[in-house]
């Protein structure tokens, strides 16, 4: 097997027009964002066919991370390189400042509803900035039926099934697969997700796209088969405070298919973890991951990606930092 040094990557953003999108990841993020268009997502790590995240930095340098795990399966993947030939997570920063579709995505379970080479779709998400208007619509209300439901799409007061709340910065938001769901009036969130574009939608709130100057288009029946009516895990979650010193280490989210802490501290802290890959998301201040001798930079709206072979590694923040620190799944 041939070896490669590998260390702490990073990748280019790659940007995604949206009619409900808006500029704010240019100043909350520190990205340069491409023209003038409404810019809805940021997709910060992706192994998908049709967008695959290249290095930034480094001696890998324009290399995809589908290059990397095809080349250096267990320096990158470690104990779970035989489980993911693609890595399982796809990373985003979301800027809406309109209102996002209502819609939902379907679990792994229905395969007769994932196109070929696709998973199901559960999804997290961290929210970084919101105003006293903004709104998260997450999960149907108790008692909401297959029939209640379409006769409020079809009156045009499907939200009004969700169940809803005013966001405030730091809230963990957790969307299981089957979940219905919007949110947007000038929300920013990091969102972490099963490695699956596979949306439908049920309602777009009449919107034109200005693009094409036509509606999007709808998916209510395979919306609706995807929704798992009795779920009760959506919404709001509660961190769980698991260490306090030198960094405060809170475990916002742990399902089958990521799991997620928000580290908070000044003080140097450790990350990462032998013989599986870890994530990196600072969402304030900056510091520095230093692996052996060499120290990386990383600033506010980075992702870093750790390679299983490099282990343990320290952070040291320059200035009071939050970071995400994302786990895949190490058993199936």
């Amino acid at each position: 097997m041939q070896k490669a040094i590998l260390y702490p990557m990073q990748f280019e953003p790659i940007y995604e027009y949206r009619p409900w999108g808006g500029q704010r990841l240019a100043s909350l993020l520190t990205m340069v964002l491409p023209g003038h268009d409404p810019i809805g997502e940021a997709w910060v790590l992706s192994d998908r066919d049709d967008h695959r995240s290249l290095v930034s930095n480094g001696a890998l340098k324009g290399w995809s991370i589908n290059q990397l795990l095809q080349k250096y399966p267990e320096q990158m993947m470690g104990k779970l390189a035989k489980r993911f030939p693609r890595f399982p997570l796809l990373l985003k920063f979301l800027d809406v400042k309109g209102m996002l579709s209502v819609q939902v995505h379907p679990s792994d379970e229905h395969l007769d509803l994932l196109p070929e080479g696709e998973t199901g779709k559960t999804e997290a998400w961290v929210v970084l900035d919101a105003s006293d208007e903004s709104r998260i619509f997450a999960g149907l209300k108790a008692g909401t039926s297959d029939e209640g439901l379409r006769r409020a799409i079809a009156s045009g007061a499907v939200v009004d099934q969700l169940t809803s709340f005013v966001p405030k910065n730091g809230d963990a938001v957790f969307l299981p697969a089957g979940t219905v769901h919007t949110m947007g009036n000038g929300v920013v969130v990091f969102e972490v997700q099963q490695n699956s574009d596979v949306t439908f939608r049920l309602d777009d709130w009449g919107r034109v796209d200005p693009k094409t100057g036509k509606p999007r288009s709808l998916q209510v029946d395979k919306a609706i088969a995807s929704i798992d009516f009795s779920e009760h895990l959506a919404g709001l979650v509660q961190p769980v405070l698991e260490e306090d010193g030198p960094v405060e280490r809170r475990r916002l989210f742990d399902c089958k298919h990521f799991r997620v802490w928000r580290l908070t501290g000044l003080l140097p802290f450790t990350v990462g973890t032998p013989d599986v890959p870890r994530l990196l998301v600072c969402i304030e201040g900056n510091g520095h991951v230093k692996c052996g001798r060499a120290s990386f930079a990383i600033k506010k709206g980075s992702v870093m990606l750790l390679p299983s072979e490099l282990g343990v590694c320290l952070f040291k923040p320059k200035t009071p930092v939050v970071l995400l620190e994302i786990a895949l799944p190490e058993s199936a």
